[in-house]
């Protein structure tokens, strides 16, 4: 009986966690809702509850915003808009510190989080996977010999905290493994093993093997 147990909890605990997750995004975006008038309302005019009418006004929202801004009038009032909001003490420096990260993050020309790395850490001899955030910058940079790149190891099960290192570019192997991957490694802490993560390539095409930890 507790294998039989077991068995239907490894099948039934992966979908549950799955709805939890998708019932707890549609249940945040559906409050978008609460922007319409009342009379507006989908129990008002319906007189029941639509689930997922509010995740569908949001991601139309999202996409009408990003339609309008693609052209010139609409780059123009986003700049007016961003140098209104630069003028607000403490909301100014919370502002465009999100915003610097979230252009690096999701630009398309960027390389932030678009590389798996297998790095050494937190000792010589200890590997761990990272990503690659890009290069080092400013004043930084003047102070560093050699070629350098800025990495984030995430911590696991929760990839979202983490360490940010920069390391030697010949200390850093570049793993044939999509982002993805590596997430779902990292998240299972090992046990979801990518089928074709033995392939690696440094960084540095003049090295043979990773060198050791400064």
């Amino acid at each position: 009986m507790r294998k039989y147990f077991i068995t239907g909890l490894l099948i039934l605990l992966p979908l549950a966690i799955t709805l939890w997750v998708l019932n707890l995004i549609i249940s945040t975006m559906d409050q978008s809702l609460l922007l319409l008038p009342a009379r507006w309302q989908p129990e008002v005019l319906f007189g029941f509850r639509i689930p997922g009418l509010g995740t569908i006004l949001t991601l139309l929202i999202i996409f009408l915003i990003g339609l309008a801004t693609r052209n010139f009038i609409g780059n123009k009032v986003v700049e007016i808009w961003e140098s209104i909001l630069r003028r607000i003490p403490i909301f100014n420096a919370i502002y465009s510190s999100v915003k610097q990260v979230s252009d690096t993050l999701f630009s398309s020309s960027g390389n932030a989080f678009r590389k798996a790395l297998l790095v050494q850490y937190p000792r010589h001899g200890s590997w761990t996977i990272a990503f690659q955030t890009g290069t080092p910058g400013g004043d930084v940079r003047n102070h560093l010999t050699g070629d350098y790149v800025s990495v984030y190891v995430p911590t696991t099960p929760n990839p979202t905290s983490g360490f940010f290192l920069m390391m030697p570019a010949a200390d850093v192997i570049e793993l044939d493994m999509s982002v993805d991957e590596a997430l779902k490694y990292i998240v299972s802490m090992g046990v979801v093993t990518p089928g074709h993560f033995e392939k690696s390539r440094i960084l540095d095409p003049k090295k043979n093997a990773a060198g050791p930890l400064p």
